[in-house]
């Protein structure tokens, strides 16, 4: 009995140490030996000794507060901008496209929008079953799993500055990839440390009322995501939010401080094969240039060695005309009201017959008042033509960047009252108003 005790209690070691090892020996020098080795003796730790940490069931309870409130948290920030939270997935999709040269990668990013719901939903009813303790090994594993899969994007993001923010909470508050790394790693730790002492997780209620209640918040869960992508955010956290002035948020903040950057110059051996970075002052030093027979320039990188201190909100914000006119000032300190229709992508805004009629007469009622409409968009003077002729559109258009078009509002098309800069009121298209609402509510 004394050695099966003692043989159980060697079995996790006997696979999390070689695995440990692995890990180490195996991960890209960007995370230094020391973080890495207290990660990895941590988890080793709470892996070989849950026995001891299974008596702690405080610990446990913390834990699962802990991780079960900030998935929900999470998931709920997501799917409060469903949209965004997609833009941000295909941004990833685009990274590992161009890294991998899989072309798999192309035909996933046009489920972003299916593939941010689900990770939504996930987050939401993993962290509520994990507190109410139904399905207790089925959640662990689950959540194991996704905490798995965001370690990873973050620390790819991270390690090989892919992907400049997680999007882990949106808008809310926007972490560095290194940041949301060590987030991930706290949250690997947490559930680690659940698996180890699940004795502890009992449901708080009956099987079935545990049951009724994962059901009704699975349906929440779902539905939360459709209406905000069927709708504006709920809570808006961008600096084109109503009440925001555009043309402040453009100014930088108090003590503000460039980003600083690094020039750095890769050069490939010609006899070994690989690459070598250089600075510009070991450039200049080792004189490389000279020996064209053993090295080749193969490339200049300006590295960020340290982040802009309270830069603007808003940035690369540009108004053009087709003719690529600047007209920015001219629109945002405008004293009249004036329309924005947002099209950052002509080919992909929404041809439904009711939302251009409703922005034709909107257009029309516009006129009569001596109201200024504006359409933006991102796409070609081709698109714009075909778009127009479609739609028997009469509205200009003018040229705005299509990530910023996207950051504006999370529909297409969108639709903004503005003044002075300042966004009086936005509206998705499935919610535009008819023109009598809008003067009798905002223009005043």
């Amino acid at each position: 009995m004394k050695k099966q005790l003692i043989k159980s209690r060697l079995l996790p070691l006997s696979w999390s140490l070689p695995l440990a090892i692995l890990v180490f020996y195996y991960c890209p020098p960007c995370l230094k030996s020391a973080p890495l080795i207290g990660v990895l003796l941590t988890l080793l730790v709470i892996i070989n000794f849950r026995f001891f940490i299974s008596r702690l069931p405080l610990i446990t309870h913390i834990a699962r507060l802990a991780v079960g409130g900030l998935f929900i948290f999470s998931g709920f920030i997501k799917a409060n901008d469903t949209v965004g939270f997609s833009y941000k997935l295909k941004e990833y999709f685009e990274v590992f496209k161009a890294d991998s040269g899989l072309n798999i990668f192309e035909h996933i990013s046009y489920l972003a929008l299916p593939l941010a719901v689900i990770m939504c939903v996930a987050e939401m009813i993993l962290g509520f079953m994990l507190l109410v303790g139904y399905k207790r090994d089925l959640t662990l594993a689950l959540l194991f799993i996704l905490i798995l899969f965001f370690t990873f994007l973050t620390f790819y993001s991270a390690c090989y500055n892919k992907v400049t923010t997680c999007g882990c909470f949106g808008d809310f508050l926007v972490l560095k990839p290194w940041e949301s790394f060590w987030k991930d790693i706290y949250l690997l730790i947490l559930i680690t440390l659940l698996y180890a002492s699940k004795e502890n997780i009992n449901p708080l209620f009956g099987e079935l009322l545990n049951g009724a209640f994962v059901i009704l918040a699975l349906l929440a869960c779902i539905t939360f995501p459709i209406y905000t992508i069927r709708n504006l955010p709920v809570f808006d956290f961008r600096p084109y939010a109503v009440g925001m002035n555009i043309k402040e948020n453009m100014k930088p903040g108090a003590k503000f401080q460039p980003a600083k950057y690094e020039t750095i110059l890769v050069y490939k051996n010609l006899k070994t094969n690989t690459k070598q970075e250089f600075s510009n002052d070991e450039y200049i030093k080792s004189k490389i240039w000279e020996d064209t027979l053993t090295w080749r320039w193969e490339e200049t990188i300006n590295k960020l060695t340290q982040d802009a201190v309270n830069p603007p909100k808003i940035a690369d914000f540009s108004i053009k005309t087709l003719e690529q006119h600047d007209i920015t000032d001219s629109i945002l300190t405008d004293k009249n009201y004036r329309f924005l229709i947002i099209c950052w992508d002509i080919n992909q805004t929404s041809d439904d017959i009711k939302v251009q009629s409703k922005l034709n007469d909107l257009y029309a009622l516009c006129k009569l008042n001596k109201i200024n409409i504006t359409a933006c968009t991102a796409s070609d003077e081709a698109s714009i033509k075909d778009y127009i002729q479609k739609n028997s559109t009469k509205y200009p258009f003018v040229n705005v960047d299509g990530t910023v078009l996207k950051t504006m509002i999370r529909s297409n098309p969108g639709l903004i009252l503005i003044k002075q800069g300042t966004i009086i009121m936005n509206w998705h298209y499935n919610n535009l108003p008819a023109f009598s609402e809008i003067k009798q509510q905002y223009i005043k």
